[in-house]
């Protein structure tokens, strides 16, 4: 049997089985670290670490928006040195970004069509919530998810996320086009559950067009309050609005009942 070496001449040979040996150490790649260094990065990438990373981000968008209130900026045309398609760009990313930060959209909505006109300010600021929509998505994919589903052992928990990733698209429609689901919550919600990224952006966007749509008219026709188009936008906002809550006071009389 060979020994580990051999000296031949002075030089030392490595034995055939050392060699494999050393060579499949070597393609197993670098070690794990081990230690507190592990112990630290576990901890900081764990889901909770992830979840808290999560909640302050977004408490740090929402303390800034009321510190600054970046919305009166733009609903004040800025930035002033941008026009046309340059600066509907520029305020879809800015909407984008403020509904993440919770900002209201019917106050972006109605921004929209003060500064761009219906079909300018209408494209804008769907771009905006699909824009908006998906970052807060992946942010609740990547940061909340590992973290928030096994807390999901409600009965209506349980009910809702099946929904959501069963039937992704056409609940993410319905809630849409529903105007007493809040924007963030229902973002969130989907991103929790198994539903795709694409079905959800797609089930935004369409159902999104007409509340925002009826939002972007009113605030380009706000200067003529008694036009035909201001008022046929008032009522298309209002009367959603209105069977809306008729049908959340008749689920809730019902659930009482029983």
């Amino acid at each position: 049997m060979l020994d580990a070496t051999t000296r031949s001449g002075g030089t030392a040979t490595v034995s055939p089985r050392t060699a494999a040996a050393e060579l499949a150490v070597a393609a197993a790649g670098p070690v794990a670290p081990t230690g507190f260094a592990a112990r630290v990065t576990r901890a900081l990438l764990s889901p909770w670490s992830r979840l808290s990373l999560l909640v302050a981000l977004l408490a740090s968008a929402a303390t800034t928006v009321v510190l600054f209130q970046p919305q009166e900026l733009l609903t004040n045309g800025w930035p002033p040195q941008l026009g046309g398609a340059a600066a509907a760009l520029a305020y879809a990313v800015a909407y984008g970004l403020c509904t993440v930060a919770f900002v209201p959209r019917p106050l972006l909505n109605l921004a929209a069509g003060a500064l761009f006109g219906s079909q300018l300010g209408l494209a804008s600021a769907l771009a905006g919530t699909v824009l908006g929509a998906g970052v807060a998505f992946c942010l609740g994919r990547v940061l909340g998810q590992e973290a928030l589903r096994p807390l999901l052992r409600g009965k209506w928990l349980k009910a809702a996320d099946g929904q959501l990733s069963r039937h992704g698209f056409r609940t993410m429609l319905a809630m849409r086009l529903f105007p007493g689901v809040p924007f963030a919550a229902s973002n969130y919600c989907a991103a929790v559950s198994r539903m795709g990224l694409l079905p959800f952006l797609l089930a935004t966007g369409l159902g999104s067009i007409p509340n925002t749509a009826a939002y972007v008219v009113a605030g380009a026709r706000a200067s003529t309050p008694t036009s035909p188009a201001f008022l046929i936008a008032l009522a298309c906002i209002a009367l959603p609005g209105l069977a809306g809550a008729v049908v959340a006071w008749r689920k809730r009389h019902r659930l009482r009942g029983r």
